[in-house]
């Protein structure tokens, strides 16, 4: 039963040894140390134009229901 533990604690320093390196980077340089971060906003930058446009396209072509409404109010 203590081989699966310690399978499973060898399996998390292996998986988390990156983050390891780019916590002892950051002590040198924060711009390298903090390089996942920015690509993961570089990622979410590029996904939200994407959204963007795909909305620009359906309000173009007019192929939103805008009669359906969630309150009587809202009319």
């Amino acid at each position: 039963m203590t081989d699966i533990i310690y399978a499973i604690q060898d399996l998390f320093l292996m998986l988390f040894l990156p983050m390891d390196a780019f916590a002892k980077t950051e002590l040198t340089n924060w711009w390298s140390a903090n390089l996942m971060n920015w690509l993961f906003v570089a990622i979410f930058c590029v996904l939200l134009v994407y959204w963007l446009i795909q909305l620009k396209i359906f309000n173009d072509n007019d192929m939103e229901r805008r009669d359906v409404v969630s309150h009587t109010f809202f009319k």
